[in-house]
């Protein structure tokens, strides 16, 4: 199940640097933009190209999520997700219509995981993605950086300061400077949540919503018991494979459209440093 990620930055809030990453790239993963008229954004007849596009408007969206390729990683496979998208009728071949089937592992790419991802009673009463609270994958969000040499156990959850009140975090680590989601093997040294770091989260703060730029929340040492830590309320909800790279830390908002098969996340921010009170 991907998770279609953007990040929105209100423009007077917004930091000059963040500005000028998105409009010098010349990758088309940073377009200038397409006007309002009609076919402003096809191109002509000899470019016929679709835009892969990462930010928009002036860098106030950015995308999040990893597109789908055969190399994308999932679960503890070393061959990537492999062969996902088969073209089953062709207008090539004489079809009316092009018609593609889609198979993949839904624990690849950017997704979420749903309370029965851990616990046998719950998967087996239906608690899918369908059950899962809108009102805690919509709202503010805080983006933190984490110490770069540490998983994330109770004595880092403690240093990071996180206020009473926020509800969403998205954990950015050391997973996307080695860039551990463009690469097709499981990586087991990718930073994730110790038991102990899952706990402290629970008891000593407001957080119902915990985003990570790698495949598990959890570290692999600790996989399944702060797994069981943060499912077990069935409150808490885990966004995994998140792509953060550029993305500064600060306040955010995050909307996250969910269905049976696809997930849907947008993020906004206003670039402010962590105010007090209870704003999320």
């Amino acid at each position: 199940m991907r998770v279609v990620c953007k990040l929105l930055v209100l423009a007077e809030f917004l930091a000059v640097s963040t500005i000028s990453l998105a409009l010098s790239s010349p990758n088309d993963a940073y377009p200038t933009g397409c006007g309002d008229e009609v076919g402003a954004c096809v191109g002509s007849s000899d470019d016929l190209r679709p835009l892969r596009r990462e930010v928009y408007e002036y860098g106030q969206i950015f995308d999040i999520t990893h597109q789908f390729n055969p190399n994308t990683p999932v679960g503890d496979s070393d061959e990537g997700i492999g062969q996902f998208l088969t073209l089953l009728s062709s207008m090539k071949n004489g079809s009316d219509y092009n018609f593609s089937e889609l198979r993949l592992g839904v624990h690849a790419g950017t997704h979420v995981d749903a309370p029965g991802h851990m616990f046998a009673d719950y998967y087996d009463a239906g608690f899918d993605v369908d059950s899962l609270d809108l009102r805690v994958l919509n709202g503010p969000a805080l983006v933190v950086d984490v110490p770069r040499d540490k998983n994330l156990t109770a004595d880092v959850m403690q240093s990071l300061h996180i206020p009473k009140g926020v509800k969403r975090v998205l954990f950015r680590t050391l997973n996307t400077d080695r860039r551990l989601m463009f690469k097709k093997a499981f990586d087991t040294s990718y930073v994730g949540f110790m038991k102990d770091g899952a706990q402290w989260l629970v008891d000593n703060t407001d957080i119902k919503l915990v985003g990570i730029d790698y495949l598990s929340v959890a570290a692999f040492d600790d996989l399944l018991p702060a797994h069981h830590v943060f499912l077990k309320s069935r409150e808490i909800i885990l966004v995994e494979g998140l792509k953060l790279d550029d993305i500064e830390a600060g306040i955010y908002t995050v909307h996250l459209i969910l269905s049976s098969s696809k997930e849907a996340l947008e993020i906004a921010s206003n670039k402010k440093k962590c105010c007090k009170g209870d704003m999320f």
